[in-house]
């Protein structure tokens, strides 16, 4: 359940991102992101590293299959979840015997900065310096609360 939901939360996020442009990431960083890149962690300790990422591609490309005009959209989104997966691993596997807030809030502080800055670079063709610092703050925070109510003992 938790690899469909993750799933279908990049390709929501995708989605609404085409509908309503680069600022509606920042919303999507709280709700959405944030949510992924929580249950990046716990399917990191029930799957693997290899098979989440796998899910950041399968993600693109569905979501490149349900919208094509959001082409772009969909190929900044696997990009950079593929990367902030590569720090996020990174971070939680070197975490990986603190306690769940600790590796799950450091991992997401880490993969939080690269996809901020991939995804409107890679999306939009722009910095955007705004949108990185709101997706930032957006990912940071939201993630904190949805570890909080999905944490592990």
């Amino acid at each position: 359940m938790a690899a469909f939901i993750y799933v279908l939360a990049i390709c929501a996020a995708n989605y609404l991102v085409f509908l309503f442009g680069p600022w509606w990431s920042i919303v999507n960083s709280f709700f959405l992101i944030g949510l992924d890149f929580i249950l990046r962690d716990v399917l990191h300790e029930r799957i693997g590293f290899l098979k989440v990422t796998g899910l950041a591609i399968l993600s693109g490309g569905i979501s490149y299959t349900i919208n094509p005009a959001g082409g772009m959209i969909a190929i900044a989104s696997s990009v950079s979840f593929v990367l902030a997966s590569l720090g996020d691993g990174s971070v939680y596997q070197l975490l990986i015997r603190k306690s769940w807030p600790v590796k799950s809030n450091a991992s997401n502080i880490t993969a939080s900065a690269i996809d901020s800055l991939t995804f409107p670079l890679i999306a939009f063709g722009s910095l955007m310096p705004g949108i990185f610092a709101g997706q930032f703050i957006a990912k940071v925070g939201g993630g904190f609360i949805w570890s909080l109510l999905l944490r592990r003992k």
